[in-house]
């Protein structure tokens, strides 16, 4: 019978009952046939008692972070099962006895051994699996066929090898099949058209190879063909080009050759096209504007021969475009025509259009635009004036081209800015203040307007060779990088504004001055790039505060006196000091008299007669700064200011103070 509930929030339902909420007691009759522990983090061993639970049909122990009691495993009536988000570990227990179970899903553990097929032989009308997220290896041993009833089948993200079993291929109600990011290899086996039932078919990530088969004809339910990053080679089979079903195919990555011919007039449902990173050639497809659905589009690093064709003008439907890195020509006719796509929000024209000159026509107009990246080609000119009009940007990458003039002042009208590189290009001129004023950079609040299928996206690192990857724009850490300019004038000292910045990046330029002691307030920082400039003065101490700042460099500087000691600045490496005049950790001893103030050593290199004239007015100074102390820790305060904490260690580390 129903226990009387002893824990807020756990479920419970009896037979003839209704769901028993918190504060809900159960009937005095019936057994339990539902139970819901999910999320409740508890700690030890499960108790095995939970098999005298014998008419339990729905059982989710999910997110707990305990051990599994084989008992669970044994349960006659039991429907559905979900252990998933646990840290189960080990082989599955092949005793397990489950001959009603619907529902089995123990993913996000750390199961491991081979794939526990067997639980088919027993519980013959499973039709949810979910065997994802584990350490399981080797090929799939025979077994899934006995499961005829499945519908939905996820292995992805184990270690299996070898190819699709033909236990799965007769698997002719699979609705879902996801066996993404293993190892599986070898050619896809022509029987994966006998599934027709197929709503979902995802193979990303993994090593098959050879061409795509042509069995898609078959496939009338299909909507969702994931199968980038393969070796796939060949071109794209007639019957996947001519789907009406299919709404998203993916194939980047692969060494998919010839033309892309897809048929448009067919692909009545298509919303979502990504042949990035292939080897397709020939012209640059013009029936695209044809798909009426199609939304994104990814074409990047291929192949084409002609450049984007007037056909786009009419791609009303388009919100996401990338071309970026195949050598396009005629930037001038490109834009002209892209800004006839009303429904524009992420172009990306990366790596085209080399040494042409970037027009500024303010007649061009792309008002929707969130997303510009027009990066590393060389392009001439300057700040091109129809960017101006682009006032729902939030990421703008003009980067490593060799656009001059200022930095105009309208750049900080851009209320949802938050990522900002215009950096290796030649602008001078001072930085314009406005940026740190920019609202993103203050408080970020954003959401890119594009489709939720996401397209691999890649940045430079910062004062890192190579690329980093992303999932979305709106990983993209907020940035404001400057480097690479011919910007003068100094650093101003409202950059404290941008609490939200994670990295600034002003290097190689000609700024001069000191360093704002006023940086410090840039609370999220993790990368700080002054390196290459004419700054001077001393590295101001308050920086010690920055505590995830993780990349730093001043190097190549007029820079001199101490490095400040704490906080992050003992895990930089010394080239971040190099090129200057400064002492301490990481450079040459700084002299007796030249200790920073604010650090461990400043009160040990005064003179002696500065010991000898402490006075009664210091001592009842630091006692009265004690004192304070313990009020703040006594009232619950959660840390000391900064200022009393200078002062202290100033006076106290005197050797004749204290």
């Amino acid at each position: 019978m129903c226990p009387p509930i002893a824990v807020t929030g756990w479920g419970v339902v009896c037979e003839s009952s209704s769901f028993l909420g918190p504060r809900d007691r159960p009937s005095s009759s019936g057994r339990v046939v539902e139970l819901v522990l999910t999320s409740k983090k508890l700690a030890g061993n499960l108790p095995d008692s939970f098999g005298k639970l014998d008419q339990l049909k729905f059982l989710n122990l999910s997110f707990l972070r305990s051990t599994l009691p084989e008992s669970l495993l044994h349960l006659p009536n039991l429907q559905v099962l979900n252990l998933s988000c646990n840290k189960f570990s080990g082989p599955v227990p092949k005793s397990a006895s489950l001959p009603s179970l619907r529902v089995f899903d123990i993913s996000k553990n750390s199961f491991n051994g081979s794939l526990p097929v067997w639980i088919c032989a027993n519980s013959t009308g499973i039709q949810v699996l979910n065997l994802a997220f584990n350490c399981f290896s080797d090929v799939i041993p025979p077994g899934l066929g006995n499961c005829s009833s499945l519908q939905n089948l996820s292995l992805a993200k184990n270690s299996l090898t070898g190819g699709i079993s033909e236990d799965i291929l007769t698997l002719g109600q699979l609705v879902q099949l996801s066996l993404q990011e293993n190892s599986f290899s070898g050619p896809l086996d022509l029987r994966i058209g006998n599934l027709t039932e197929l709503v979902q078919l995802k193979m990303s990530t993994n090593g098959f190879t050879g061409s795509i088969p042509d069995v898609f004809q078959k496939m009338k339910k299909l909507q969702y063909f994931i199968a980038h990053a393969n070796c796939f080679t060949g071109p794209i089979p007639s019957s996947l080009s001519n789907l009406p079903s299919l709404r998203v195919l993916t194939l980047w990555n692969n060494s998919l050759t010839g033309r892309i011919g897809l048929n448009c007039s067919s692909l009545s449902s298509l919303e979502i096209l990504d042949l990035g990173s292939n080897n397709f050639g020939g012209p640059f497809p013009e029936d695209l504007p044809n798909c009426r659905r199609l939304q994104k589009v990814n074409l990047a690093r291929n192949k084409f021969t002609t450049p984007i064709p007037q056909s786009f003008k009419n791609f009303s439907s388009l919100a996401y475009l990338s071309i970026s890195n195949m050598s396009l020509s005629n930037i001038s006719s490109a834009l002209g025509i892209l800004q006839h796509c009303s429904n524009l929000t992420v172009l990306v024209l990366t790596l085209n259009y080399f040494d042409e000159e970037l027009p500024g026509d303010a007649s061009l107009s792309f008002p929707k635009l969130e997303v510009l990246m027009m990066a590393r080609s060389r392009l001439r000119g300057s700040m091109p004036q129809w960017v101006r009009g682009c006032t729902r940007l939030q990421l703008l990458d003009l980067s490593g081209n060799r656009l001059g003039g200022t930095i105009p002042s309208w750049i900080g009208d851009f209320q949802s800015l938050f990522y900002l590189d215009l950096s290796k290009n030649s602008f001078v001129g001072e930085i314009p203040k406005v940026i740190t004023g920019l609202p993103a950079l203050i408080h970020r609040n954003m959401s890119i307007s594009v489709p939720s299928h996401v397209f691999p996206i890649f940045r430079p690192r910062n004062m890192n060779s190579g690329v980093l990857k992303y999932k979305r724009f709106t990983n993209f850490p907020s940035t404001v990088d400057l480097g690479g300019n011919s910007l003068d004038g100094s650093i101003w000292p409202e950059f404290r504004n941008l609490k939200d910045v994670r990295i600034l990046v002003l290097s190689n330029n000609f700024l001069s001055g000191s360093i704002p002691d006023s940086l410090s307030e840039m609370t999220n920082l993790e990368t700080l790039n002054l390196s290459y400039n004419n700054l001077s003065g001393s590295i101001p101490f308050s920086l010690v505060r920055l505590t995830f700042l993780s990349k730093f460099s001043v190097a190549y500087n007029n820079l001199s006196g101490p490095i400040p000691t704490g906080g992050q600045f003992s895990t930089f490496p010394s080239s971040s000091f190099e090129g200057t005049k400064l002492c301490g950790d990481h450079c040459a001893p700084c002299p007796a008299n030249h200790s920073h103030p604010g650090s461990a050593n400043y009160s040990q290199n005064h003179s002696k007669s500065s010991d000898h004239a402490m006075s009664d007015r210091n001592l009842g100074m630091i006692i009265g700064l004690a004192f304070g102390m313990a009020i703040e820790i006594t009232l619950g305060a959660t840390r000391i200011s900064d200022s009393c904490l200078r002062v202290i260690t100033r006076f106290c580390n005197h050797p004749k103070s204290c």
